[in-house]
């Protein structure tokens, strides 16, 4: 993904995008239900974006759908 891309994405977007969610409507139920995080920390809200903040010192953004099912975004 560009950097340029990733202004404005929301987390629901991304879990979309990642295939973590079949749809905008799974990804929110999925952060309603706990189910989602950002680089290890737990999404509370639906509206929730994505920031340069979240960019590790590698170029990725870790997101998680539950214990098991996990993407990383690589940023370039």
């Amino acid at each position: 993904m560009a950097r340029g891309e990733l202004a404005g994405l929301s987390v629901v977007d991304a879990l979309r995008r990642a295939g973590l969610a079949a749809s905008n409507g799974e990804a929110r139920r999925l952060i309603r239900g706990g189910g989602a995080r950002v680089n290890d920390r737990l999404v509370e809200d639906e509206n929730a974006a994505l920031a340069e903040a979240d960019i590790d010192a590698d170029g990725v953004i870790k997101l998680s759908a539950g214990r098991k099912r996990h993407a990383l975004l690589r940023v370039a």
